[in-house]
């Protein structure tokens, strides 16, 4: 690389931190719901051009009108330290670093909920090198501004379910035809269980991956008696928490 390029390819990254550093407003998010995310932006301009009309649907929820059950089983399945860090599991991080070398292929995942909430409202699902230092920045400005339970909050009104299906009031009344406060802990794995690809999995369908995941995290809910079940059988025997 040329001093000439260098120079360049510095000042735009240095731009980029700067920009991210002041701007969007994060701490607005304190009081005030986002009307529509970056995600569902690219998701119209995705739609638009294959000539798909698809409306999104969407219907606010506070954190108190979501089933306990629903909360657990998302953090289970997404991010099982989130009380713990301050944005970034850099355990996670790693195991996906040392998995994409592996597999020369540069995916990265690991991320956290307040990291996927970062890509949710001001990114879109690339990859590349350059959107993960946003998402970085955006992330531990998330993480100071605004508190754990409205990052929560937040995740789960904006977060993915389905073609068209964002927040998990939408997705309950989807999939369940019930408000998102009295879905069972069953449908609650089931709906955490397809998160890491809604568009591909969906939390009534049969597949194998949904069958596998979500039994696992309602495992979970089970062993830390977040479900309490009378006659639990313990000849099944946990060997790891669901796959990022």
């Amino acid at each position: 690389m040329t001093k000439k390029l260098f120079i360049i390819v510095f000042t735009v990254f240095a731009l980029i931190i700067a920009y991210y550093l002041i701007f969007p407003n994060v701490s607005k998010l304190k009081r005030e719901n986002p009307k529509k995310t970056s995600f569902m932006e690219y998701r119209e301009r995705e739609w638009k051009k294959t000539g798909k009309k698809i409306k999104i649907r969407q219907a606010w929820v506070q954190l108190s009108q979501i089933s306990p059950y629903l909360i657990k089983a998302v953090l289970i399945a997404e991010d099982d330290k989130f009380y713990k860090h301050e944005g970034f599991d850099f355990e996670a991080i790693q195991e996906a670093i040392d998995k994409d070398i592996k597999e020369k292929k540069f995916k990265f995942g690991g991320s956290t909920i307040s990291q996927q909430l970062a890509k949710n409202l001001y990114l879109t699902p690339s990859k590349n090198p350059a959107r993960k230092i946003r998402e970085a920045i955006l992330t531990w400005r998330i993480e100071k501004n605004l508190s754990k339970k409205r990052i929560l909050e937040l995740y789960l009104n904006v977060a993915e379910w389905g073609e068209g299906i964002f927040g998990i009031e939408a997705a309950s009344l989807h999939y369940y035809a019930k408000s998102a406060s009295d879905i069972t802990p069953e449908e609650s794995a089931r709906l955490a269980s397809v998160l890491p690809n809604p568009i591909k999995y969906t939390p009534v369908g049969d597949s194998t991956y949904v069958e596998n995941r979500s039994r696992i995290i309602y495992d979970i809910m089970v062993r830390r008696g977040i479900v309490v079940m009378p006659e639990y059988d313990d000849s099944y025997q946990l060997q790891e928490s669901p796959a990022q």
